[in-house]
């Protein structure tokens, strides 16, 4: 492993990315953490990181911040690919350039920092890119699907890169936590699309807003912490030999070993119940099935 260790960090704002940001410190990294505002990683400064302005949306913006990296430190020898939001609603009411976007931050972001970082990975010899991806990218629940349809997207991306760079030297490792807690439920709820009452999506909706708020507000069951999707970065950034993927949350387990056993048509039996179009009382069976994180 080249010294000195340098680690990447998008989206640290808060949640997943700045959580892993303090442990990578820990840990020994020389951190730089980003995020699309300065000002929202004047926490991280504080104790001590690293920051730098990133857009994952943005060419020159990742241009720019590798640049600095290169030209304060040496090369990034660790990237996180962590920087993502989900967008929730019916498929029939998002708007397509919402969808764009989403993939835009989710995928093509994810893809084009983890291009501009290789060339200095291959030369050399070593490197680690770790996505963050989500259980679901292994199964979809009804509200989330362009979500889910992202989080498939890195699945594929992943696997096919860590099969091509393995011979640089290049670790990809895929990280699949179940729900995280959130502090910022209100922003995941508003991603909505607010189409009036009228819409035969309406009572959907509201039953998935509360379900929503359920899951991802308190400390439901399944349900986890930030710091321990964290720990899991660091052991992928740190041993020898990292796992292809890493499940994290014991949740996790559960619904991908439930989606395997069940056919189609009981998997939407069991969402029905969780996210049911009619007035009926929403059951938070699978509290932190997915996933969705503000924009950070």
């Amino acid at each position: 492993m080249p010294t000195p260790r340098i680690a990447l960090v998008t989206g640290a704002s808060s949640g997943i990315g700045q959580a892993t940001a303090l442990a990578l410190h820990a840990a020994g990294f020389l951190v730089y953490a980003s995020a699309r505002r300065l000002s929202s990683l004047s926490e991280l400064a504080r104790q001590g990181l690293a920051t730098v302005q990133l857009d994952v949306t943005e060419e020159g913006s990742m241009v720019r911040a590798l640049d600095q990296i290169k030209a304060e430190t040496g090369t990034v020898s660790v990237l996180v690919n962590n920087a993502g939001y989900g967008l929730n609603g019916p498929l029939e009411e998002l708007a397509l350039p919402d969808v764009r976007e989403e993939f835009e931050t989710n995928v093509f972001g994810l893809l084009r920092l983890s291009q501009l970082v290789l060339p200095d990975m291959r030369a050399q010899g070593w490197g680690r890119i770790i996505h963050v991806g989500s259980v679901g990218g292994s199964f979809t629940a009804p509200g989330a699907g362009a979500y889910h349809a992202s989080k498939y997207a890195v699945e594929a991306l992943s696997d096919a890169m860590r099969y091509e760079v393995q011979s640089f030297g290049v670790d990809v490792v895929l990280i699949k936590p179940t729900g995280v807690h959130s502090a910022f439920v209100g922003k995941i709820n508003a991603s909505l699309p607010q189409t009036g009452a009228k819409s035969p999506y309406a009572t959907f909706k509201a039953n998935m807003e509360r379900a929503t708020t359920q899951m991802f507000a308190g400390r439901a069951p399944g349900i986890i912490q930030p710091e321990q999707v964290a720990r899991s970065i660091v052991q992928a950034a740190t041993t020898r030999r990292p796992r292809t993927r890493y499940l994290v949350g014991t949740s996790a387990h559960v619904y991908l070993g439930l989606r395997r056993l069940v056919s189609d048509r009981m998997w939407d039996r069991l969402m029905t119940l969780q996210f049911p179009m009619t007035d009926r009382r929403t059951r938070s069976w699978m509290a932190g099935g997915t996933s969705p994180r503000p924009r950070p």
